[in-house]
């Protein structure tokens, strides 16, 4: 065993600039965050709100690829998981910058007094089905507690005018997603669709989201294998991320 191994944590994952712990968690680290975390567009951002941050996870990688004056707030309703991420955020380099709430984000975005200028969330996307181990996890996992709908809503409520709303999710949820927010006057205005390599079909998608109409760009982005080197500008990862790939 390398000893990078022998020395890495085993109740979380280790970046990096920061050490995410996730055992308290119901939906642990894993691909989906970590791409959406590196693929946000940060140029010109004022302010950031990560929606449902779990175990803190984009609210931790955006406080990294910001400027120094940028707050970023993270809503999370499981008191559990908010704990944890405010435990890791005030563990970090950017402590003085994150704030975490618990709160239901419908409620939140009623009573919030500022406008981001970058939303992200890595939202359930999964309609109700098989019985899963906790409540908590179902509540990650299903739409029945934060359905897209609602979702879309709350965001466009803290949005800024040429703010940047950004999810990933499943491509054929993401096409459905995509849909339901230009039926709420939303424009989509950066697609990026995720294949495991050059010979498969994109299984995720990432969407930009903006209340405000402009060029509209698409990209296929392919997760690389070990043995190739993701620049640390657009990740930032050790490379124990492709233990989860």
């Amino acid at each position: 065993m390398s000893r990078l191994k022998a020395n890495l944590r085993r109740d979380g994952f280790t970046f990096k600039q920061f050490f995410i712990a996730h055992d308290r968690c119901a939906m642990k680290v894993g691909t989906d965050g970590t791409l959406l975390g590196a693929w946000a567009p940060v140029a010109n951002v004022k302010s950031v709100l990560d929606i449902g941050t779990g175990s803190g996870l984009l609210a931790l990688m955006l406080a990294q690829r910001t400027a120094d004056d940028v707050p970023v707030d993270a809503v999370e309703l499981d008191p559990v998981a908010a704990e944890q991420a405010a435990e890791n955020a005030s563990a970090c380099p950017w402590a003085s910058r994150i704030n975490v709430h618990c709160a239901d984000i419908r409620e939140w975005a009623q009573q919030a007094t500022q406008r981001y200028s970058l939303i992200v969330s890595n939202p359930p996307f999964f309609e109700q089905g098989s019985t899963c181990a906790s409540p908590e996890r179902a509540q990650a996992r299903y739409t029945t507690t934060l359905d897209h709908s609602a979702l879309l809503s709350s965001a466009a409520q803290l949005i800024t005018e040429d703010g940047f709303f950004c999810v990933i999710m499943p491509e054929t949820a993401g096409t459905a997603f995509s849909e339901l927010a230009k039926s709420q006057g939303w424009f989509v205005r950066y697609r990026a669709d995720v294949a495991d390599n050059e010979t498969r079909l994109p299984h995720r998608v990432m969407l930009a989201l903006s209340p405000t109409d402009g060029e509209y760009f698409t990209e296929r982005l392919v997760i690389r294998g070990p043995d190739q080197n993701w620049s640390e500008d657009y990740c930032g990862l050790t490379q124990d991320f492709y233990l989860f790939m």
